[in-house]
């Protein structure tokens, strides 16, 4: 066999080598991964491509850290792979891995925001989010964070989110006013902030809302005092939290500016923050005659209208309460 040939049989041995390499390359690149269950792993930022083989393989998204890093060379998606948090399918393969990460679609985290909450209880709560990023040094003003379900993305500013639920306040209580009843007795978007406060503390019965309102209204309207429980615990606890207690007839004497039984008219300031129902509630209320209203027992609330007929109300509720073995304050 002449030099010629054999560089030639030579040659054809090395591509079919080669060939045959490249084929087993692409197999192991796109058969099913070592993945048992869908997962989500998040990929730093400023992480390097071995950073991120690593991870993965710890995850055990991928089984071949070695394949994955050299696959991203070769194909150049070393150069597209994005920081995040990414969900990744059970068994997915070395090539689909690599495309998930070139998307940059990541996780869609949900934060939800209890109605009701005061701004120090809301900004603990987002304190304690371990996926979000930076500090909020102070809780906002209270009665100006909107409570709701925020969407966000792991790494994301916890001062970022704070400003997105301020800004939804800001938007939902002006859209409330600019459709206002005419006829209510409050002067402006602050104030029916505060009073929409206390209607979200006043009743957890979303069909109450408007009725809970109407009855504060008409208060107001006949230069009567609202006597709001909730704005008693408010002025009790400075707006930290619940007063683990039942409310007592000294409770209901104590000076402050935002005891509504010492003071008349509203508050200085909302005593939580309202829900886009209760504020609605508040500038479009429930008109009727009824100017009292107590614990039923059940969860809502009996409305009356006279002194006479709430005492009968409120004789009901201490029997109820007693029955349950419950304290009714003294």
């Amino acid at each position: 066999m002449g030099l010629a040939v054999r560089i030639l049989v030579g040659a054809v041995v090395v591509v079919g080598i080669a060939a045959g390499t490249a084929l087993w390359g692409v197999v192991l690149v796109n058969r099913d991964g070592p993945l048992a269950a869908d997962t989500a792993v998040v990929v730093p930022k400023g992480s390097g491509l071995e950073a991120i083989s690593l991870a993965l393989s710890d995850a055990d998204v991928i089984d071949r850290p070695f394949l994955f890093a050299t696959t991203a060379k070769i194909t150049g998606a070393n150069r597209a792979l994005k920081a995040g948090e990414y969900a990744f399918p059970a068994h997915v393969s070395i090539a689909e891995a690599l495309r998930i990460l070139q998307s940059g679609k990541t996780v869609v985290r949900r934060f939800t925001v209890p109605e009701g909450l005061t701004s120090a209880q809301i900004v603990a709560l987002i304190r304690d989010e371990p996926a979000m990023s930076g500090e909020i040094k102070d809780p906002p003003a209270e009665g100006t964070l909107l409570p709701e379900t925020y969407h966000y993305s792991w790494g994301d500013s916890r001062a970022d989110l704070l400003k997105r639920m301020q800004t939804a306040m800001q938007t939902t209580i002006k859209a409330a006013w600019d459709k206002r009843s005419l006829s209510l007795p409050i002067d402006n978007a602050k104030q029916a902030l505060v009073l929409a406060s206390i209607v979200e503390k006043e009743t957890s019965v979303p069909a109450e809302r408007a009725r809970v309102a109407g009855v504060f209204v008409n208060r107001l309207i006949a230069n009567m005092r609202l006597q709001s429980d909730p704005t008693v615990v408010y002025a009790l606890t400075q707006g930290s939290g619940a007063l683990g207690r039942t409310l007592t007839r000294a409770d209901w004497k104590f000076e402050s500016p935002y005891n509504t039984y010492v003071i008349d008219g509203l508050p200085p300031t909302p005593i939580a923050n309202p829900g886009k129902a209760s504020i609605e509630a508040v500038v479009n209320p429930e008109q009727h005659d009824f100017v009292y209203f107590v614990a039923d027992g059940s969860g809502g609330h009996a409305f009356a209208k006279t002194l006479a007929e709430h005492n009968r109300n409120v004789a009901r509720w201490r029997d109820i309460m007693k029955q349950q073995g419950e304290s009714v304050g003294d």
